[in-house]
């Protein structure tokens, strides 16, 4: 499917700016574990699981256990994020896309409360589940599919945009490799921006993250009170 140019109608929770803006969040949960939670990355579980076979490779049984919490974690977000959605359907008043975000904010909101002498596996564990209950939500930006918590697959776009435009002279594939290209660079915006205050907000410094998510919510609050309230029932695109 290219992006561009098909005619479908898509949801508010499915545009682009939503996407670009749930990626701009996503960089900064990156770079926050990174940088003030343990050096660690929670947006994806490729590290967790590498590091659980490196550690346990090494005779650290206790150790390598300690990443099944995480991973359970993420798990955890999945298996809940795909569950939650039709009892959620049955109430009538918000979409599960926009329960989320709220749940999302407010668990940013208690992380910025949480002192850095608490030990970091505690805001690692929560970022892991918010992040996994995001993935599985957001799937497709007006038909594109995407990933809002991780770069590999907009940089793999990307190559393939490329590919397509020498090989196969297809131009229709440029709007696709700058859309995940611009996603690869808010991604990145967000990680420097956060990076930049953590020296003076501290663990408040994921504060940051509830501007474009507050921005995300007031969208989706306004569709599914107003604009789509009639569409409550319409899945998005990839479910």
């Amino acid at each position: 499917m290219s992006a561009g140019n098909d005619n479908r109608h898509y949801l508010i929770c499915e545009s682009k700016m939503i996407y670009a803006l749930l990626m701009f969040a996503a960089g900064m949960m990156g770079a926050y574990t990174y940088v003030m939670r343990g050096g660690v990355f929670c947006n994806a579980q490729t590290a967790n699981i590498v590091i659980m076979g490196i550690t346990l490779g090494k005779g650290e049984i206790r150790e390598g256990l300690y990443y099944l919490i995480p991973i359970s974690a993420y798990f955890l977000g999945a298996f809940l994020s795909e569950l939650l959605p039709t009892p959620v359907k049955r109430i009538g008043f918000l979409r599960w896309d926009t329960y989320l975000i709220i749940f999302e904010a407010a668990v940013l909101l208690v992380i910025g409360f949480v002192p850095l002498s608490v030990p970091d596996h505690a805001v690692q564990v929560a970022v892991n589940f918010i992040a996994s209950m995001q993935y599985n939500t957001f799937r497709q930006a007006q038909g594109v599919p995407m990933a809002t918590t991780f770069c590999t697959n907009h940089l793999r776009q990307v190559g393939i945009a490329c590919a397509k435009v020498l090989r196969k002279k297809d131009y229709e594939a440029v709007s696709r490799g700058l859309l995940h290209l611009g996603m690869l660079f808010v991604f990145a915006l967000g990680c420097g921006i956060l990076t930049f205050f953590c020296a003076w907000l501290q663990e408040k410094a994921i504060w940051l993250a509830l501007i474009p998510m507050g921005i995300v919510l007031v969208r989706l609050v306004y569709a599914d009170l107003c604009k789509e309230h009639d569409l409550l029932g319409e899945k998005p695109s990839g479910h």
